[in-house]
């Protein structure tokens, strides 16, 4: 069943993209603080548990999720909006900015920055070993337990101990029921990363995460320097892949840092990465 894309608030729109074998609910721990600034749309991606079906016989990668996106965009009557993304959901972001959708982008620890196939190999088998834990129902019913869960999600959150018992069934299902997981992965490999950009055409935050196992800075952030000239690199100190769970404050802080600085001057004061 297609989830209705979720949108509150009041004010410029802000679009929130989650990241790979998740859903919208990656977001829910940051929406009060960032539905007192803006509009918010927060769709889940197609191929993912509650998104779009992938339309079949269509080629599976970043292009075809951006452009769901923007259907949904254009539901939405948002022709233009502040965006943030994690992970995929950043790659995706700045994928939008090149088509010129985004008013700006925060891109907290974005995929598509890998330096090597070892370092893609690597992320593939941590994603398919995600799936296969989150498939399994003796895996779920000890991750009940919040010390128990942030062993076994270490690797995408630093304190998945803070995640709500509420949300941990969804949380699971999201990462066993991505129905594009695999051909999306394989689809990276033959494709390749994220295309350079001349120029950027808004502002650019990327925000990487300094407990980022899944995808480290050293690994995957640090091409990205060169094929997002002029963006500002900041780092979300204490927090794992998935901040938004971790960290809530500092993630609302750095992503109206970026959408209030788009008519106000403001700053948001963290360590440069």
């Amino acid at each position: 069943m297609t989830d209705t894309p979720y949108r509150s608030g009041r004010g410029e729109p802000l679009v929130l993209l989650h990241g790979a074998s998740m859903s919208w609910r990656a977001w829910r721990p940051v929406l009060p603080g960032l539905e007192a600034h803006h509009d918010v749309l927060v769709p889940t991606l197609a191929g993912h548990r509650g998104g779009s079906p992938w339309p079949e016989g269509e080629p599976v990668g970043v292009a075809g999720v951006a452009d769901d996106v923007e259907t949904l965009m254009d539901r939405a009557d948002m022709a233009t909006a502040h965006l943030a993304g994690n992970s995929l959901g950043g790659w995706v972001a700045l994928e939008l900015a090149r088509r010129g959708r985004a008013r700006t982008v925060v891109a907290l620890s974005p995929a598509g920055g890998w330096r090597t196939r070892t370092d893609l190999r690597r992320l593939v088998w941590s994603f398919r070993l995600g799936s296969a834990l989150g498939g399994s129902s003796a895996v779920r019913a000890l991750a009940g337990r919040p010390w128990l869960r942030r062993v076994m999600l270490a690797r995408i959150l630093e304190r998945a101990d803070r995640v709500p018992a509420a949300d941990v069934p969804d949380l699971f299902a999201d990462m066993a029921d991505c129905a594009i997981l695999r051909e999306l992965l394989d689809g990276a490999a033959t494709h390749g990363g994220l295309a350079p950009f001349a120029s950027l055409p808004c502002p650019v935050r990327v925000a990487w995460s300094g407990r980022d196992r899944l995808i480290p800075w050293r690994r995957h952030g640090v091409t990205l320097r060169e094929r997002l000239p002029g963006a500002e690199f900041v780092r979300l100190p204490r927090v794992g892949h998935v901040p938004m769970w971790d960290d809530p404050d500092l993630v609302v802080r750095a992503v109206l840092g970026v959408t209030a600085a788009a008519t106000t001057p403001q700053h948001l004061e963290e360590t440069p990465a």
